[in-house]
């Protein structure tokens, strides 16, 4: 079956031309205008992932965005020309899994978007042969991550991660003797090229440990070497 996206633009060229370079590459696309259509039509669709622009009528990019994080962890990538640092840091922080900004290739943005959905499958799909190798659960002193049904909680209270904050805890759980620099988590949890931009990992990074940590100017569960990368802590 071709991958279903919905296509969040107010601008009609816009939309058209990604609808038009989309379908060519196997892409099935639905169309939303605005933030309430959006929201409308993704409860009667089951989409693989959403395109979204951030200045939108009647509900925000960022509004539509956390409506939809309430209800799913679906691969999100923005479209914007709101191309600062903090508008990158709000929508990836808001729990966006990608950002591209305007004007945009066409070739980068089909490739995105097949990373993503491609990353997606993997990760809830997942392998027999995972399944086999791996614990269903680890437990962090009063962590317990639940790689079964991709949750996270402390004393029986869920933790909410997004898909990325949870691959990125997964990584350094898994993996308690290892240092990870930020061209490796990049690789293993974008499934991309590390090209320099530190500000997708910092944004995640920071949202994780505020979510997971006690203290997250003090942190346990993931330390950082400065200058190398990061660990996890000692359990």
């Amino acid at each position: 079956m071709q991958p279903l996206i919905l296509l969040v633009e107010d601008d009609v060229a816009i939309s058209d031309m990604v609808d038009d370079y989309l379908n060519k590459e196997g892409f099935t696309v639905v169309r939303a205008y605005d933030g309430e259509e959006a929201v409308r039509l993704f409860g009667e669709y089951a989409f693989d992932l959403i395109l979204l622009d951030l200045m939108l009528p009647k509900l925000s990019g960022m509004d539509f965005l956390q409506v939809i994080r309430e209800r799913s962890l679906i691969p999100i990538l923005i479209t914007s020309a709101k191309d600062g640092d903090v508008d990158k840091a709000l929508g990836l922080g808001f729990g966006a899994d990608d950002y591209i900004a305007k004007p945009f290739s066409m070739i980068e943005l089909a490739a995105r978007i097949k990373a993503a959905i491609r990353r997606a499958t993997k990760y809830t799909a997942g392998s027999l042969a995972e399944a086999v190798k791996q614990p269903q659960e680890i437990r962090l002193d009063d962590l317990l991550i639940d790689l079964d049904n991709f949750s996270v909680s402390r004393n029986n209270q869920e933790i909410k991660l997004t898909a990325k904050e949870f691959h990125l805890l997964k990584l350094f759980a898994a993996n308690p003797k290892k240092v990870f620099t930020k061209a490796n988590i990049f690789r293993s949890v974008w499934e991309d090229d590390y090209l320099g931009d530190e500000n997708v990992i910092n944004v995640h990074m920071r949202r994780l440990r505020e979510k997971i940590e006690i203290d997250p100017s003090k942190p346990r569960y993931i330390l950082t070497l400065w200058g190398i990368g990061y660990k996890l802590g000692d359990f």
